[in-house]
């Protein structure tokens, strides 16, 4: 899955990820080592919560539609 991210956005992440690693686990690694848990996270991680996203935004208009659906409705005339 591709992903494009500005490089401000990248390098925020990868911080993070060192900070995550220092605080969490105690360790220090490198901007290389932390680039490439992000480029597995991009990989492999991403794609579900994009579907996760996919999914509820399909629900989201579905509920829509069915609002709008129903308001259409109530502009029906009766017919004698």
């Amino acid at each position: 899955m591709f992903i494009k991210l500005t490089k401000e956005q990248q390098q925020k992440m990868i911080s993070d990820i060192q900070t995550f690693f220092s605080q969490e686990r105690g360790e220090e690694i490198s901007e290389f080592s932390a680039e490439r848990v992000l480029d597995f996270a991009k990989e492999s991680l991403a794609p579900h919560f994009y579907n996760a996203a996919i999914t509820d935004v399909k629900h989201v208009v579905e509920q829509q539609y069915a609002s709008m659906e129903d308001e259409i409705l109530t502009l029906e005339r009766p017919i004698k």
